[in-house]
């Protein structure tokens, strides 16, 4: 079990800066030696799933063995970025931090076209046009502090969300 990461709170003039209380956040993966080439990717804009060399099937999250037939033949492949939206709901109230500031979000599960399902939000679209089976691409959200996330927006959306750091 991962502990919640913690980022400082604003100080106020009754809490000494040194002893500043930090918030936890709930949205900080925990990157290890395994999984940093997919954090590394995404930082670049780049979606990567896992594909097994002994039964050919994708999948996602990164795992370091197969759960169609559980070898451990398994390689990071690129994605197309491409998905479909399978469900969603949307969320009025969340207050683990740093969700409550992003409240209504629409979470959402989707099909990559490589095959596998992948749990992401919906972002730059309003939720009255969600639609099961709507074509989707990846885009990339990087908060302050925080490694890029694969987020989704409908097929030729313009990028409002925020891309990693460094990309226009």
């Amino acid at each position: 079990m991962t502990t919640p990461a913690t980022t400082p709170a604003t100080t106020s003039a009754a809490t000494p800066a040194a002893t500043a209380v930090t918030t936890p956040r709930f949205d900080l993966p925990d990157i290890d030696t395994f999984t940093r080439p997919y954090w590394e990717a995404a930082a670049e804009g780049r979606l990567l799933i896992r594909r097994c060399g002994a039964c050919g099937a994708a999948h996602h999250y990164p795992r370091e063995f197969c759960p169609s037939c559980w070898s451990e033949d398994v390689l990071w492949e690129q994605g197309s970025g491409h998905a479909t939206l399978y469900t969603w709901s949307v969320v009025h109230l969340n207050d683990l931090p740093p969700f409550g500031t992003r409240v209504p979000y629409v979470a959402a599960v989707v099909d990559l076209a490589e095959g596998p399902r992948m749990m992401t939000e919906i972002v730059d679209c309003d939720e009255a046009a969600l639609r099961i089976g709507m074509e989707l691409r990846v885009r990339f959200r990087a908060d302050e502090g925080a490694p890029a996330v694969a987020v989704f927006a409908p097929a030729g959306a313009r990028t409002a969300s925020r891309p990693p750091s460094g990309r226009a």
